[in-house]
């Protein structure tokens, strides 16, 4: 398996596997990037908090109140960068990196910055969520 590795400044790499560079898209925090990966597991935690992936769009759109807008923004962005750094553990067990924390993200970013993350949060469910259809001939 070949290893992608995600610079985070020049002591630290998180290195994730081909598979998940292809499902995964890039912010930067601070001065450190992160890969947002649509995982089984991250799956199920925004079915357990939201009820599946088709309400989360419902629940981040309909939040009327602006602080708590930002904090599931926020919980998002926690959970989808930290499954990089999950999948860095699995493969690194001698490396292992410490989880993002909601609280590094509040103090690390902007409003701004979470407004610009919409896309790349996007495109991460939508790459996590891709299938591949593939169609024969009928032989009628």
């Amino acid at each position: 398996m070949k290893l992608i590795t995600l610079r985070i400044n020049d002591d630290d790499n998180i290195k994730i596997d081909e598979v998940s560079e292809e499902r995964s898209s890039t912010i930067k925090i601070g001065d450190q990037e992160f890969k947002l990966i649509l995982t089984t597991k991250a799956t199920k935690a925004i079915a357990k908090r939201y009820g599946g992936l088709e309400k989360l769009g419902d629940k981040l759109m309909k939040t009327e109140n602006f602080e708590l807008a930002l904090d599931e923004i926020i919980w998002l962005i926690t959970l989808l960068a930290n499954q990089s750094i999950l999948i860095h553990n699995i493969n690194n067990k001698n490396n292992k990196k410490e989880l993002l924390t909601e609280e590094e993200v509040e103090v690390l970013t902007t409003p701004f910055d979470l407004a610009n993350y919409k896309n790349a949060i996007m495109a991460s469910m939508m790459k996590g969520t891709k299938r591949e259809v593939v169609s024969e001939d009928s032989k009628n």
